[in-house]
């Protein structure tokens, strides 16, 4: 019996979901067919699934020489690189990886606030070239850093990672505030409707909003109200963050620092934000614990076998 002919467009690291996968199904990777035109030609029809990472969804342009596909897997939570309409009309079940990043990208977001509260990133160069043995006041060259315990953090977006976030921050005795579409019933923190109003409340922002159709809404408008001590951090969406506003802001000393994992135009990060000890830095990588990823290749495959099969696969976005 033949192997359902699956197209993936993003390579998955963990070797023993790349087995399993090659087991289950007769696999294409796209990222390194040279001609990918006549692979289509030759293969286009016969393609029943896709992969694909949430930074890389798939053009409707690739889709439309896909005729029958059926199950597209997300080995991410980010749906905005797919026309889900489109394949809602087709009748194309799109699932992601919903949940399995949560508590990595929750201690993520905690460890970018610590780091730029503390000014890890400063003090780490410090020791690396060698100041700290030859300065004569070892610690006068460094600013005094900043007390995370009990910091008022304010939460843009309280779903899961937004959850896990506030969880996270409580244990240091952080008050805990957040914006939303609407208030949440089931949690005890406050909710501020305005985002602007919500910053002005807060030391640190943790943008953590899934906010697909999003973006710009960390503003001049809110970095100035979350003011010269404030720091912002974003696990979220690099398009949420309007980065010339940022830039500006940091340049004018009107926020103390920030926390970034995501960008506007990745991986091609602005030198302003490069070369700012006040800014620590990730490469897109909240998710990259060998736990999370080998957790979210379980989860595409079994969205394969369970879409393919005729099944309602978990996760499913469309």
């Amino acid at each position: 019996m033949s192997k359902p002919v699956i197209l993936q467009l993003s390579a998955i690291l963990i070797p023993a979901i790349r087995e399993r996968l090659a087991e289950r199904f007769e696999v294409h990777r796209y990222f390194e067919i040279e001609d990918q035109a006549a692979f289509l030609a030759s293969h286009g029809a016969r393609i029943r699934g896709v992969v694909t990472g949430g930074h890389t969804g798939i053009a409707r342009t690739l889709l439309e020489q896909l005729p029958a596909v059926e199950v597209i897997a997300v080995n991410g939570v980010g749906t905005d690189a797919i026309d889900l309409a489109y394949c809602r009309d087709r009748g194309i079940k799109v699932a992601a990886t919903l949940g399995a990043l949560t508590e990595d990208v929750a201690d993520l977001a905690v460890g970018l606030l610590i780091g730029a509260c503390r000014g890890l990133m400063e003090s780490d160069g410090f020791v690396r070239a060698g100041h700290w043995a030859t300065s004569p006041a070892p610690l006068a060259p460094l600013p005094l850093a900043r007390r995370f315990s009990g910091m008022r953090v304010g939460i843009v977006g309280l779903g899961r990672v937004g959850r896990a976030v506030a969880t996270r921050v409580a244990a240091f005795g952080c008050p805990v505030a957040y914006t939303d579409l609407r208030p949440m019933t089931d949690v005890e923190h406050t909710f501020v409707g305005d985002l602007v109003e919500l910053a002005r409340q807060s030391d640190a922002l943790v943008v953590a909003a899934a906010a697909d159709q999003a973006s710009g809404i960390i503003d001049a408008q809110v970095l100035e109200a979350l003011g010269p001590d404030g720091f912002l951090v974003n696990i979220a969406r690099g398009k949420l963050v309007d980065e010339a506003a940022l830039i500006a802001a940091l340049r004018k000393g009107q926020i103390a620092g920030a926390g970034l994992d995501v960008f506007v135009d990745e991986p091609r990060v602005p030198a302003a934000l490069r070369e700012d000890w006040r800014v620590v830095l990730q490469p897109h990588r909240a998710s990259a614990t060998v736990e999370t990823r080998t957790r979210m290749g379980e989860m595409v495959i079994e969205a394969l076998e369970t879409g393919l099969a005729g099944g309602e696969p978990a996760g499913r976005v469309a």
